[in-house]
């Protein structure tokens, strides 16, 4: 097991879930639309896999987000695209709770075209989860044995995440092409490395001993 700060990828993970909520409210004789869902703290995603056909599953630690939450303007977008805001916390139409199961978020959408397709598209059903974009500032890695002849399972905790957007999606899936995987690639030669001294070091011994 290692924890260690790694260098920022070039552009966001995109990660997704299910569990979209919409409900509307009327405010005088204007209706406002919210959508609404949390990201979870200290859940197991489905298991995802690298390049290399390794497995592991990924969890955001609580507090992962205090940070971006203290400092970023975080968005709501549609469908990833920074040209179609649906909401901000800047001007208070992006709310963000952060409890200790999770991020719980709340969004009024804008009677804009890309507010109604929004609303629309999820009150359908066509849009059912809830995707985040963010870049993890800070990590740690650790493996379990599954048995003999069977990969092992890694796991990978994020401590401390630049949250960038939210975003509606149509797929609540974590999508393995997005996947940063060059920490597990140093992680397991974290671990070939120590496994190597600890042999060289077990040597030594047994020749001492001669």
């Amino acid at each position: 097991m290692g924890t260690r700060t790694t260098p920022s990828p070039p552009t966001p993970e995109i990660r997704a879930r299910a569990g979209l909520e919409f409900r509307d409210r009327q405010d005088g004789d204007k209706t406002i639309r919210t959508i609404a869902g949390v990201i979870l703290y200290d859940t197991d995603s489905e298991v995802m896999r690298d390049w290399f056909g390794d497995e592991f599953v990924e969890q955001i630690a609580r507090g992962a987000f205090d940070q971006a939450i203290r400092e970023n303007h975080i968005l709501v977008l549609w469908a990833h695209d920074t040209r179609q805001v649906l909401a901000s916390t800047s001007n208070g139409t992006l709310r963000l709770d952060n409890r200790d199961d999770g991020l719980h978020w709340e969004a009024d959408l804008p009677d804009t075209t890309a507010g109604r397709d929004a609303w629309e598209s999820i009150k359908r059903g066509d849009v059912d989860g809830v995707s985040f974009g963010f870049i993890a500032r800070k990590e740690k890695w650790s493996k379990e044995d599954r048995g003999e002849g069977t990969k092992p399972l890694y796991r990978r905790t994020i401590l401390d995440a630049d949250l960038r957007e939210i975003s509606p999606v149509a797929f609540p899936a974590y999508p393995a092409n997005s996947v940063h995987v060059r920490s597990l690639d140093e992680y397991r030669e974290s671990l070939l490395s120590a496994e190597l001294e600890e042999r060289k070091r077990r040597l030594s011994i047994e020749l001492e001993l001669l």
